[in-house]
């Protein structure tokens, strides 16, 4: 995977990132609310490292693939 699309993944990732803290300024000061975008905001990180660390694992297998 080039070095241009992993950008461009992170890019997306980073945008999603930035949708979720604006929706949490825009949902108000309900306790539910607030509680759903906390663990939305948390299942982003989760899903952003997983695909970070995918990305690296197809980084090395490219790698080795081509070496």
């Amino acid at each position: 995977m080039s070095d241009n699309r992993i950008e461009q993944a992170m890019a997306r990732i980073e945008a999603a990132l930035a949708r979720i803290a604006a929706a949490q300024a825009s949902a108000g000061h309900g306790v539910g609310a607030s509680a759903r975008v906390i663990e939305l905001v948390n299942t982003h990180e989760k899903l952003r490292e997983d695909v970070a660390e995918t990305l690296r694992d197809l980084d090395t297998l490219i790698a080795q693939l081509e070496g």
